[in-house]
């Protein structure tokens, strides 16, 4: 094995034990146990592997242009029937 290869790899390790470290000292500095969501810090984190640890999000279908104008004219009628509430 390369002696550049080595120092690479050992690098790389230390740097995700570095960031293992940072992730344990920031849990311990938080307390107690909390409710909710976890904080975007710990959701951002990647798995051993290097890949993002959430899944790809799909992406949406584009709407055709007829359903676009369907919505419009049904928001049209929506925001009519508020002036008309408003008016009264």
């Amino acid at each position: 094995m390369d002696l550049t290869q080595m120092l690479a790899e050992l690098r790389s390790q230390k740097e995700q034990i570095e960031e293992a470290i940072v992730v344990l000292q920031r849990l311990a500095a938080g307390g107690a146990k909390r409710r909710g969501r976890p904080p975007k810090w710990m959701s951002s984190a990647t798995d051993a592997s290097g890949f993002a640890a959430t899944p790809a999000r799909r992406k949406r279908k584009p709407f055709s242009a007829a359903t676009k104008k369907k919505m419009a004219e049904a928001q049209r009628r929506r925001w009519a029937k508020v002036k008309v509430q408003k008016a009264a």
